[in-house]
């Protein structure tokens, strides 16, 4: 085939059954159909109706929806992660293998020059046998695969004890996992067989062996080293499209926003969010919002509503919405985040480090408070906070309980004026975005991007 850059190539898509795969997914098939390339995207028939309004070029963009099988255990109708509570997840996982004639079908049709996956340790081999190239896209952080990439024959061999040092000649860093008790409940689950029978570990280690070429959502200033040792470590192209977030809308922040943001002085309000799929306990939800009080500081909190409550305000905590009136507010629904972090009043961002939440903290000018719950946010919290030095951890006990001291001494400690921490962190992150933000530097990437797979078709 023509390596020319005119040619213009058909890409399928087949993210995990999960909003935060499949969102990414869609904001990389708009940068994509910008360029004029066809995209063919493959997700649950359910899931179509709630991302259709994210596309920009719907004449280059087609869904393929997929009928997610019936399984034992998982609830009735349940398509995405967004259906499925987190013990039951694995169940949805062997759900999504059981989609495969049903993506054989479409595929083979279709023939794509790429097929992108994530999830589908299968998928290479069915790339394969219609003649198309299989990317394994992953929406984490390179850091995250890096410091797992497995030091034994068989994926299937790793245990939580080999993820507690650096694999053989990882990056000089100090991203790592600590041995406390709620991070290695993270790695049991990653290692865990789920109702499946394989863990989300091998799954997904398999899909970096068998694959064509790796590709990530960041740049080779942010995590070069990580890229570096992968390519390396799996002897195959290490693709980089840039973060590719979405657009800033062309919308204004909403009024109802604005008018209270609008009360405080610049760069004084704590914002916090901690992503749609992170459902907190009502314990550590209450411990939370006192930290928030304790900190001195007026806060918007957007957090979803506890587990077994009703709604946000039944889980506050006794007195509390009559003490932080008129400098607390906590919202219980979906908030326009890139809007609210460019807003003047803002000045700390108190985030999970989902991936997508990491790069708007990093592209705004707040201070940045690490909360992270999953493994790959546990890892994203690292590298920003031990080895960027662009943000701080909030401290944990070993349990993973959160004291409401702890959370108000890392918000204070970044928004002290005077503190030693809060003067060294700015700067990394202002010195850091300004690299980060450089003209056009997304759009070369995307370029760049495109021509690496072109060079694959040869």
């Amino acid at each position: 085939m023509c390596n020319s850059r005119s040619t213009k190539l058909h890409v399928a898509m087949f993210p995990w059954f999960a909003f935060g795969h499949i969102t990414p997914y869609l904001h990389l098939s708009n940068k994509l159909t910008e360029r004029g390339h066809r995209v063919s995207f493959l997700l649950p028939k359910g899931a179509q109706a709630k991302v259709e309004h994210l596309i920009l070029y719907p004449s280059l963009i087609h869904f393929y929806p997929l009928l997610v099988p019936s399984v034992d255990r998982l609830p009735l109708g349940a398509e995405t992660t967004s259906d499925v509570p987190l013990p039951l997840r694995g169940h949805l996982r062997v759900a999504f293998d059981q989609t495969q004639d049903q993506v054989q079908t479409i595929l083979s049709s279709l023939k794509p020059d790429f097929i992108f996956f994530d999830f589908s340790p299968w998928m290479p081999a069915l790339a394969h046998q219609i003649g198309s190239k299989a990317i394994c896209y992953s929406i984490v952080t390179p850091a995250t695969q890096a410091i797992k990439v497995p030091t034994k024959e068989k994926p299937e061999d790793m245990t939580v004890d080999d993820f507690m040092q650096p694999p053989p000649g990882y990056p000089p860093s100090c991203v790592q996992i600590k041995s406390k008790d709620y991070e290695i409940a993270q790695l049991k689950v990653f290692t865990k067989a789920l109702g499946t029978d394989m863990s989300l570990y091998v799954r997904i280690t398999y899909g970096l062996i068998r694959s064509d070429a790796l590709a990530y959502r960041t740049y080779h200033e942010f995590e070069g080293p990580y890229c570096d040792y992968l390519r390396q470590y799996y002897a195959k192209p290490v693709l980089l499209t840039g973060p590719v977030l979405p657009e800033a809308p062309a919308t204004k922040l909403d009024e109802k926003w604005t008018n209270w943001l609008c009360n405080f002085k610049q760069g004084t309000v704590v914002y916090c969010a901690f992503g749609s799929q992170n459902k907190l306990q009502k314990d550590q939800f209450q411990e939370l919002l006192l930290g928030f009080e304790l900190c001195g500081q007026p806060f918007l909190v957007a957090l979803s509503t506890p587990d077994g409550c009703a709604t946000i305000e039944e889980a506050f905590p006794e007195g509390f919405e009559e003490r932080v009136k008129g400098r607390g507010w906590v919202y219980g629904g979906w908030v326009p985040q890139t809007l609210i972090l460019a807003h003047p009043s803002i000045g700390c961002s108190v985030t999970h480090c989902g991936y997508g939440s990491m790069w708007e903290s990093l592209f705004s000018d707040c201070q940045i408070v690490c909360v992270p719950y999953l493994g790959d946010q546990i890892v994203g919290a690292r590298l920003m906070v031990e080895q960027l030095k662009v943000a701080v951890e909030v401290e944990r006990e070993d349990s993973g309980w959160i004291s409401k001291e702890s959370l108000s001494k890392a918000i204070i400690s970044v928004m002290d004026e005077d503190s030693e921490i809060a003067g060294l962190v700015k700067y990394n992150h202002a010195k850091l975005k300004e690299e980060l933000t450089s003209e056009g530097m997304q759009e070369r990437y995307l370029d760049t991007f495109i021509q690496n797979l072109q060079g694959l078709m040869d």
